[in-house]
């Protein structure tokens, strides 16, 4: 019996996808779950794990290959049998140097989506350049100062038959007289998204302001307790009530298209991740359905992966809404683009203490938090969106209601 690996779909718009590389080969043992590929998308390279336990029989997209959604990659034969020694130990004998391929194949060499292109584009061994990335990650920046520099260009001669020679044409410059850089991949994307977004969705912004002194005092109480892959952040919190609102406000899990408005019958929630090429969006899956706790620590898993570029198929794609936080940058207040195809996208500003005037007049010191939801305007409408940020705000501000499922 044989279970088929397809090329997955990270996204509504994604049609195609870009097999990057092996972690098996044809005859391994891999267990479900196990990463067997990386796929290679405009933001991340992501990890293809095995649905079954068994022997990988077949691999039918060779690396390097850009294939379809749904393109059968590879073969596993499903099986309850344990590995061979007897074949790993042929190998090894053998002087095929099959043992010392596959230990190489399992110490992959950490390095960014970009980095590993610009190598292979100028002809680098990515194992002779030492990363300054997190975990030894090489970057961008690496493969540049490894990289000869360019060759001059040759000067053009102008015709006419003077000889005289013309430089030639230099890059645009900004203002202050820097070249101008190139995008990377991850960039352009951004560019494209974001500008398809603020050009074809109309956009308007709703703002509150949350008191968090009783959310940070539960959160101070919970993670007292809590293992550190448990405790609690505050953007954890915001996930948390965002995903209970968006059961009592269905409009906004929703996506408008063709005229009509598609209402999500789950919740999927992106979490806003930079990295230092740019900005990804790992989804977290269900949170109305789950735990502080758990909420907490499948953050912490998603923001792990992401930034050591271990992502998995499923943490990306199919969001219904983001939430955005740079509160802990020391950011106050912003207003975020909406990801499409989502209807929203809430921005999380940092709990500042400030003055206020509390129920009884008397002045004082709260951590005040402000919140910005950018929603499209054909889903909803001022009135709907500011209902939103009430709910949010009053989940917020009697944040017990979020131990209760």
């Amino acid at each position: 019996m044989a279970t088929n690996i397809i090329m997955p779909s990270l996204g509504f718009d994604m049609t195609e996808g870009k097999l990057a590389n092996w972690l098996k080969k044809e005859g391994d043992r891999v267990e479900k779950g196990q990463a067997i590929a990386e796929i290679e998308t405009e933001k991340a390279t992501v990890e293809i794990e095995a649905t079954e336990s068994g022997l990988l029989q077949k691999i039918i997209v060779p690396a390097g290959q850009t294939v379809p959604v749904g393109t059968i990659l590879a073969m596993i034969g499903v099986s309850t049998s344990p590995p061979f020694p007897p074949l790993l130990k042929r190998s090894s004998v053998s002087g095929e140097g099959e043992g010392s391929k596959g230990d190489r194949g399992e110490a992959r060499i950490k390095a960014s989506p970009l980095a590993r292109r610009m190598a292979q584009e100028a002809g680098l061994d990515l194992a002779q350049i030492k990363g300054t990335g997190p975990g030894g990650r090489i970057m961008e920046r690496d493969i540049q100062a490894a990289a000869p520099p360019p060759p001059r260009p040759s000067p053009v001669r102008e015709s006419g038959g003077q000889g005289r020679e013309r430089p030639p044409t230099p890059l645009p410059r900004a203002a202050e007289g820097r070249v101008g850089v190139p995008l990377n991949k991850m960039r352009q994307a951004i560019a494209r998204r974001m500008t398809e977004s603020k050009t074809t969705v109309p956009h308007f912004y709703v703002t509150v302001e949350v008191n968090m002194a009783e959310a940070l005092k539960m959160r101070e109480q919970l993670n007292a307790v809590a293992s550190d892959a448990e405790k609690i952040s505050v953007n954890d919190l915001v996930i948390a009530a965002a995903a209970r609102i968006l059961l009592q406000f269905p409009n906004f899990n929703a996506t408008y298209r063709d005229g009509a408005l598609g209402q999500h019958p789950q919740i999927a929630i992106g979490i806003a991740v930079a990295l230092e090429d740019g900005l990804i969006t790992p989804v977290l899956r269900e949170p109305d359905k789950k735990s502080l706790k758990q909420i907490a620590a499948e953050s912490k898993a998603l923001n792990d992966r992401a930034r050591n570029n271990k992502l998995r198929a499923d943490d990306l794609g199919n969001g219904t809404f983001t939430v955005s936080n740079l509160g802990m940058f020391g950011v106050d207040e912003f207003i975020a683009i909406i990801n499409p195809p989502e209807a929203a996208i809430l921005a999380v500003g940092a709990a500042v203490k400030r003055p206020i005037v509390a129920d009884d007049d008397e002045v004082k010191i709260a951590p005040m938090m402000k919140a910005t939801i950018s929603v499209d305007h054909r889903v909803a409408d001022g009135a709907q969106s500011a209902r939103f940020m009430q709910a949010l705000k009053k989940l917020l501000e009697n944040p017990v209601n979020l131990l209760v499922n």
